[in-house]
């Protein structure tokens, strides 16, 4: 026989006892069949692979005379040691990759499309229908994610601070405030919802959006959490809200007051060392305050020395002033910048200025 005649009739002979080894399986128990799943599913690629290779005649000539070559090579196969199990979990780490991408896209998309208020008859109208739909869908998405942080960290009767981190992580501020604000809109007689976040909501503008059958489309993205739960929810976004917005003047001017107060009251230095004076800087000055924010407290009060520093085993910043320091005096007036004072108009100027647009007219 020629090479190729030899490597049918092996193909032909395998393929006879493939056929005779399903036959028997099929006739087995189910729990059976599933421990045999490997083995047919192996020998299926062997007779795959023979179709694609051909073996020398010595080879080919050498297997047709085992009354099962089949099942021979599949044991062959079995004993040996392979990267089977390798190109399974890189198949895995693979497939999961390309998930986490793709998530993470459609993460970037939720939270990069911007809020779009306006109802789908204004959309319309001014071809901006696309916005629309994709703000809707991130509104939809962000509800979605607001129910889901709720119950997951609510527990024994406390919200856990990670619910509003996470939403607004993933959505924006500006689209969970808004979602919060339409859905404290649709529950506005709900007493479970405070008056302060109901006078919040009503700051955000939400325009009524009715389709062509009178349904308002804003109850698609309606938080459907417990509205006591809610409630607690907006207070935290409100609170992130709130550390978000940059310092005035006026707080930066409380925060050096209190520091002030907080230290003459201290009869004896109440540093770990007993070599200072100290008071605890605000939280809130540290979240919201920029490094200019820093250097402006500092140039109001009025010791030569001091120091902002944290304490080993304590949380937080300290202002920490020797003992030895006047803690009685007045806070330090701060002048306007030059730049500050040459931009604005003297009296002069204002008069100047007056008699010439009155010359004009």
């Amino acid at each position: 026989m020629t090479n190729e005649e030899l490597n049918t009739t092996l193909y032909k002979k395998m393929f006879a006892e493939q056929e005779e080894y399903e036959k028997w399986l099929l006739a087995q128990p189910p729990e059976e069949i599933l421990k045999h799943a490997y083995e047919f599913t192996v020998r299926q690629d062997i007779l795959l692979s023979l179709e694609y290779h051909d073996l020398t005649d010595a080879q080919a000539s050498a297997l047709l005379k085992s009354p099962g070559p089949l099942g021979d090579i599949f044991k062959e196969f079995e004993s040996r040691e392979t990267d089977y199990m390798d190109t399974v979990f890189e198949s895995m780490v693979s497939r999961a990759d390309a998930m986490v991408k793709k998530e993470e896209k459609q993460r970037r998309v939720l939270k990069e499309t911007p809020v779009y208020p306006y109802p789908a008859e204004y959309a319309r109208e001014n071809d901006e229908l696309a916005q629309y739909r994709a703000s809707h869908r991130a509104n939809i998405a962000c509800k979605e994610a607001i129910e889901s942080a709720i119950a997951e960290h609510y527990h024994d009767n406390c919200l856990g601070k990670e619910a509003a981190l996470e939403v607004i992580e993933a959505f924006g501020l500006d689209r969970t405030l808004y979602v919060l604000a339409n859905t404290v809109r649709q529950k506005d007689r709900d007493g479970r919802i405070s008056h302060d976040n109901k006078a919040c909501a009503r700051t955000v503008p939400v325009y009524e959006d009715q389709d062509g059958f009178g349904t308002d489309q804003n109850i698609y993205f309606v938080v459907n959490a417990h509205p006591g739960l809610t409630d607690l929810f907006l207070n935290q976004v409100r609170r992130e809200w709130f550390l978000q917005q940059p310092l005035t003047k006026e707080e930066i001017t409380a925060e050096a007051v209190r520091l002030m107060q907080e230290l003459q009251k201290q009869k004896e230095p109440n540093s770990p060392s007993g070599t200072h004076f100290m008071a605890e800087i605000s939280t809130d000055f540290l979240a919201r305050g920029s490094s200019k924010d820093t250097d402006q407290l500092m140039k109001m009060l009025p010791f030569r020395s001091m120091a902002f520093s944290g304490l080993e085993g304590r949380k937080g910043q300290f202002l920490l002033v020797p003992k030895e320091e006047n803690r009685d005096q007045p806070l330090r007036k701060t002048r306007r910048s030059v730049r500050t004072k040459l931009q604005q108009p003297t009296e002069k100027g204002k008069k100047q200025n007056t008699r010439h647009q009155t010359s004009e007219r």
